[in-house]
C-alpha cells in the first residue's frame, strides 16, 4: 500500500476524495468521499469520530488534574536544580496549588476543587500526564498542538482526518471547528486551517450564537434567481474543467460552493437549540443567567454534541480566547492565577462535564473518541513578585475518553513537583500518532508531497501509545 502523496494523488483519486466516479464531469453535484482512503492508510478504527476540546493559554496542569503532594508540602520554598528564569523572567519559590485535590469516582482519582464536574467523571478518563511539547510561546504551541509543527502553513489535525477520511454526510462539513464566544485562539485559524493540503479539507467556523458567515442567501434575491445563478456557475465549471481536466483547486471551490447549498438546509436544524429540553440546557448549564460566557459556552458544547450526533467526522470546540489579553480570557495566568482561575474554571467545568455525559447516555461515546488538551503546562512555581506560573512545556497533562482508550486509567508521571515529564514521556506527535491510529490511520503512511518534501502530521518522529488503548 502506497502512502498518499501529491504524487499518487491522481486525478482518480481526488475524484474520489470528493465523491466523484471516473465520469465525473457529467454528474450534476460534487460530494465529499466518505470511509477508507484511496491509499490505503486505513486499519480497523477503533473510533468513529473526533472530539476535541482545546484550552488556549496554556491550562495548569497543578491546578486541575496533576497531584502532587511534595509541591503542597514545599509551599514557599525554593526549587533546588529548578530554572532560575524562564518565558517571562525570573522565577520565585514553589507554590501549592491554589485549589484543594481530593479523589473523585469509584477509581479515587485525585483531582483539583477547580473542575469538580470534569473530576467527577475521573472513570472516564484517561489521564496523560507525562506530555512534553517543543516550545513554551503560546502562538508556536497552538501550532505545535493542532499541526505537529512550530511554524505557520502545516495542515491542522483535522485537515488530516479529512483529507484520509473525508466526510460521512454530504449537507455538512466533514470538520467543525467552534471558537470560545470570547473571541479566536492566538494562532487564530492556524488551529484549523488546511496549510498544503487542499483548502476543501479546511475546518468549518460555527457558533451556536453567530450565524456562518455568506451561507444565508443575500437580501433581494428570490429563491429563483439564486438557483438558476448557481446553475449557470456549475456549467461554466464544468465547461472549464472538460479544458482544464486537472484543476484540483476549481473542484475543491466547486465542492465548496455545492456543501454551502445543502448547509443552507441542514445548518438552521443543527443550530436551533430551542428544540432541547429544559433538562439538556440546564445539564450543561446553558440556562444560566448570572454568567453568560458559561451559557454561551455551553450552548457551543451543545451544538458540538448535536454535530457528533449528525455524523460530523471531527469536532474541536476551543476554550478561551487571546482579544481580552493575558489571562484575561483564556488560562495563560501568569499573573494573578487563582482570581483568573475562579472565573475561567466555571465556563469550562459543567458545560464539558455534561457533554461527556451526554455522549455516553447518547451511545455515542462508543464511537467518538474525546480529546482534552492545551498547548503546553506552568511552572511548580511562582514568577517572581507575581502570584502566577510561567510557561512549561516540559511536563502538563491532557487526557482522552471514549472510543478506543482505556478508563479509568492514568499514564506518565511528571517529577515529584510536576516540572518535568520522567515516566512514560508523550510528545505532542506520539499523541497525533495515538490519535490517528485509533480513528484507523497509520501516522507513518498518511503523507501529502509538498514542496520537495513527503510531509506528514508527525514529521519524522511519533510513536502510537499503546499502553492508553482499550
Amino acid at each position: 500500500m502506497k502512502p498518499v502523496s501529491s504524487e499518487n494523488l491522481n486525478r482518480r483519486a481526488f475524484l474520489s476524495k470528493l465523491g466523484l466516479g471516473v465520469g465525473a464531469l457529467s454528474l450534476p453535484e460534487i460530494t465529499i468521499a466518505s470511509g477508507r482512503n484511496a491509499q490505503g492508510t486505513h486499519h480497523q478504527p477503533r473510533a468513529k469520530q473526533l472530539l476535541m476540546i482545546y484550552c488556549t493559554g496554556a491550562l495548569s496542569q497543578l491546578e486541575t488534574f496533576d497531584y502532587k503532594p511534595q509541591l503542597i508540602a514545599r509551599d514557599g520554598k525554593p526549587f533546588e536544580g529548578g530554572p532560575k528564569v524562564t518565558f517571562q523572567g525570573e522565577n520565585g519559590n514553589l507554590a501549592a496549588p491554589r485549589f484543594a485535590f481530593r479523589p473523585r469516582g469509584e477509581c479515587g482519582k485525585m483531582t483539583s476543587d477547580l473542575l469538580p464536574h470534569i473530576g467527577a467523571l475521573a472513570d472516564e478518563i484517561c489521564f496523560i500526564h507525562s506530555m512534553k511539547s517543543k516550545t513554551n510561546t503560546h502562538g508556536s504551541g497552538e501550532n505545535v498542538m493542532s499541526t505537529g509543527f512550530r511554524l505557520d502553513g502545516f495542515p491542522s489535525l483535522g485537515a488530516w482526518l479529512t483529507y484520509a477520511l473525508g466526510s460521512t454526510r454530504d449537507d455538512l462539513p466533514a470538520y467543525v471547528t467552534i471558537p470560545d464566544p470570547r473571541g479566536v485562539p492566538q494562532a487564530s485559524v492556524n488551529n484549523w486551517g488546511p496549510g498544503f493540503l487542499p483548502t476543501m479539507f479546511q475546518g468549518t467556523p460555527f457558533s451556536s450564537t453567530r450565524p456562518i458567515r455568506n451561507l444565508a442567501r443575500p437580501n433581494g434575491i428570490s429563491e429563483t434567481s439564486d438557483r438558476q445563478a448557481r446553475e449557470l456557475l456549475r456549467n461554466l465549471n464544468e465547461d472549464h474543467l472538460r479544458r482544464f481536466k486537472n484543476d484540483d483547486k476549481l473542484l475543491a471551490r466547486m465542492a465548496s460552493h455545492q456543501l454551502a447549498e445543502k448547509m443552507q438546509r441542514s445548518i438552521p436544524e443543527i443550530r436551533d437549540l430551542s428544540k432541547e429540553p429544559a433538562s439538556v440546557l440546564s445539564l450543561y448549564g446553558a440556562d444560566d443567567t448570572s454568567n453568560k460566557t458559561k451559557a454561551s459556552f455551553a450552548r457551543n458544547c451543545i451544538l458540538a454534541r448535536r454535530l457528533i450526533e449528525k455524523g460530523v467526522r471531527f469536532v474541536q470546540v476551543f476554550n478561551g480566547a487571546y482579544a481580552m489579553g493575558e489571562g484575561v480570557g483564556n488560562w495563560d495566568g501568569h499573573r494573578f492565577l487563582e482570581k483568573q482561575y475562579k472565573i475561567h474554571g466555571p465556563i469550562l467545568d459543567q458545560p464539558v462535564a455534561a457533554m461527556l455525559t451526554d455522549l455516553k447516555r447518547r451511545g455515542l461515546l462508543d464511537q467518538t473518541l474525546v480529546v482534552f488538551c492545551t498547548e503546553f503546562g506552568r511552572m511548580p512555581m511562582f514568577q517572581k513578585g507575581a502570584t502566577g506560573r510561567d510557561h512549561n512545556d516540559d511536563g502538563f497533562t491532557c487526557w482522552m475518553a471514549g472510543a478506543g482508550v482505556k478508563a479509568p486509567f492514568t499514564y506518565g508521571a511528571t517529577d515529584e513537583f510536576g516540572y518535568r515529564a520522567v515516566e512514560n514521556v508523550v510528545t505532542v506527535h506520539d499523541f497525533h500518532a495515538t490519535i490517528l491510529h485509533i480513528l484507523g490511520l497509520d501516522h507513518e503512511r498518511l503523507t501529502h508531497y509538498h514542496d520537495g518534501f513527503t510531509r506528514r502530521l508527525t514529521d519524522v518522529h511519533g510513536r502510537v501509545v499503546g499502553d492508553i488503548l482499550a
